[in-house]
């Protein structure tokens, strides 16, 4: 098969979720929300550490490298959410075709989901790494792939009304 011939796939190769939960919260709420976010609770990985000062952290890192699990997890975001990714696309996409976001942690943990605006403290770091093969143009993927996520989002909403 040619480069040009590759059929066009629209999908995650994986999703990777990151929060940095302090000794003043409880890290297990925070498991719970992660869990919740990747729809896997296996997938969640805790790693109690401390910072510079001493005081105790847990890194809380949700991951699937499978493919379906990627896509709901990413759709768990929402219409409006996905709609904003869509919008700011240029400005999230790397060259390796890794698409970055943030998600407050403190909606996330209230099961609300909303975009951070910063990096500052209390954040959730997403990476979702695009699907993207030789002779595909990776910005088009892009937006085909979160044109697939809003739509699951939008029948996962209709469902639950």
């Amino acid at each position: 098969m040619k480069h040009h011939e590759h059929p066009s796939f629209v999908g995650l190769h994986h999703i990777t979720w990151r929060a940095t939960a302090s000794a003043l919260t409880n890290h297990e709420v925070v498991v719970e929300a992660m869990a919740w976010l990747i729809g896997d609770q296996d997938a969640v990985e805790v790693e109690r550490s401390t910072s510079y000062h001493g005081a105790e952290l847990w890194m809380v890192t949700a991951h699937s490298k499978k493919k379906s699990l990627a896509m709901k997890s990413l759709a768990v975001l929402g219409v409006k959410n996905l709609q904003i990714l869509l919008n700011t696309l240029e400005e999230r996409l790397d060259e390796d075709h890794v698409l970055y976001l943030r998600l407050n942690l403190d909606d996330l943990i209230s099961s609300k989901l909303t975009l951070a605006e910063s990096s500052g403290t209390g954040t959730v770091k997403g990476q979702a790494k695009i699907e993207v093969y030789p002779g595909q143009d990776a910005l088009e993927q892009t937006q085909l792939t979160l044109q697939a996520a809003i739509e699951v989002a939008q029948k996962r909403k209709d469902e639950h009304q």
